[in-house]
């Protein structure tokens, strides 16, 4: 039997995900030790493997076959734009994407003029703006605090991740239109789904059936 390989994006959501693997019955002891060096995790028994990466990276590892399967959030699939079966909405971490702002602000998005947007994901913000407002923006990549851009006056707007609001609304910003919920979701290599269809869709139908009844 070869095993069927993992990839967990890295944090608070390879926890969760591990925590509902177990629940269904896939255990993996070893990469619960925050000690240990190990990159690779095997349980034998079962015949899976996992291996934690940094959450950008989980679309490559799964697109190219390193993983037959990845857990990662919404925003990094649409941003990274793999190739791969997007398979089920884990319901952990939901959040939205959003274009956010000064509120004076919102007059420049209604009425579509040439602004710049400030943004991690460059991406999305490219999609939403030209594809979905038919707006021409000029969009600024960065890879820190997006909040300050607006506020020292590189950009009149930003795209991000938006949980709460509280620290849009610390920097007189506000949410000025939402783009898209964000969520975990299970992503699928095209060539183990057909090959390994059966574990993989078992695997996905436990998981359902878990989170249906978590309800």
């Amino acid at each position: 039997m070869r095993y069927i390989t993992i990839a967990l994006a890295k944090g608070r959501l390879a926890r969760k995900t591990l925590e509902m693997l177990e629940q269904i019955g896939i255990t993996c002891e070893e990469i619960k030790d925050e000690k240990t060096r190990k990159l690779v995790f095997v349980n034998e028994e079962l015949g899976f493997k996992f291996f934690l990466a940094k959450p950008s990276d989980v679309p490559t590892y799964v697109e190219y076959g390193a993983a037959d399967i990845g857990v990662v959030g919404k925003d990094t699939i649409l941003e990274e734009g793999r190739t791969l079966y997007e398979v089920c909405d884990l319901k952990t971490g939901n959040c939205r994407m959003c274009v956010c702002g000064p509120a004076s602000a919102k007059e420049k998005l209604s009425h579509h003029e040439l602004i710049r947007v400030a943004t991690k994901y460059p991406n999305i913000a490219k999609d939403y703006f030209y594809n979905k407002k038919h707006q021409t923006v000029e969009i600024i990549k960065l890879n820190g605090s997006v909040e300050l851009a607006p506020i020292v006056g590189l950009a009149e707007v930003i795209v991000d991740i938006v949980e709460t609001g509280a620290t849009l609304k610390e920097n007189g910003l506000e949410v000025l239109e939402e783009i898209c919920p964000l969520s975990a979701r299970i992503v699928v290599n095209q060539v183990s789904m057909k090959m390994e269809n059966e574990r993989i869709s078992k695997l996905i139908n436990d998981l359902r059936n878990y989170l249906d009844s978590d309800k």
